[in-house]
């Protein structure tokens, strides 16, 4: 296909496409002319994966040529790819270095990951933007003075524990390594909202389960 039939599929304006050919983003198509070159659905694949993770997951340039690179890298397996994926997400403020909170933050999410059990977690440790923003959330909830021992945080945990798994449900769906890589990108983005209102939602039963008043709207 030419140009101008790839933006036409993709979705992506002529202008952004030369724009990624220049980052070295998207592959150059075959030279048919001095002006002119041919892309087939590699590109048209590729692209999907880009414009997730630019335009989607907000993530800067040179993370998101990190990400293409482990893709073509054929020594990580899909785990790693998918890892340096999600990885390259914005996340939240790193944790403050040499806060008496952070490492008592620290000290609470190690603690967590070994009651759950998740060894990937610990083992990754620092390495991970997830850890660090747990670890700042939990600093910050401790200086606030509210609940974040390791009880409390564990049935989160174990929530999250099975939503990852219909994540990895959803990711499987897609066939090729390069729609799961864009699909565990958008849908990480994507589906975050939904999490978010749905927990509200959710909130708004229970309360109303306990503490609404009988024969209010809610109830009949």
């Amino acid at each position: 296909m030419r140009l101008a039939e790839l933006s036409t599929r993709s979705g992506v304006s002529t202008a952004t496409i030369k724009y990624y050919l220049r980052e070295g983003l998207l592959p150059s198509g075959r030279r048919v002319s001095a002006t002119q070159a041919e892309y087939d659905e590699k590109h048209l694949q590729r692209l999907r994966l880009v414009r997730a993770l630019i335009q989607v997951g907000r993530v800067p340039i040179a993370s998101a040529r990190e990400v293409l690179t482990a893709l073509e890298d054929d020594s990580l397996d899909h785990n790693s790819r998918l890892g340096t994926a999600v990885y390259a997400l914005p996340h939240g403020p790193e944790p403050v270095e040499g806060d008496p909170a952070t490492e008592a933050a620290e000290r609470t999410v190690d603690a967590l990951l070994e009651r759950i059990g998740w060894r990937y977690g610990q083992s990754s440790g620092p390495r991970s933007p997830a850890y660090g923003m747990l670890v700042t959330a939990v600093a910050t909830l401790a200086r606030l003075g509210y609940p974040c021992a390791v009880d409390d945080l564990a049935p989160y945990a174990r929530s999250a524990g099975q939503l990852a798994v219909a994540d990895l449900d959803l990711v499987e769906r897609f066939e090729s390594p390069d729609e799961q890589l864009e699909a565990a990108v958008a849908l990480t983005v994507l589906y975050e909202p939904v999490l978010l209102s749905l927990r509200r939602l959710a909130q708004a039963e229970e309360s109303n389960r306990r503490y609404g008043q009988e024969g209010s709207p809610e109830q009949t």
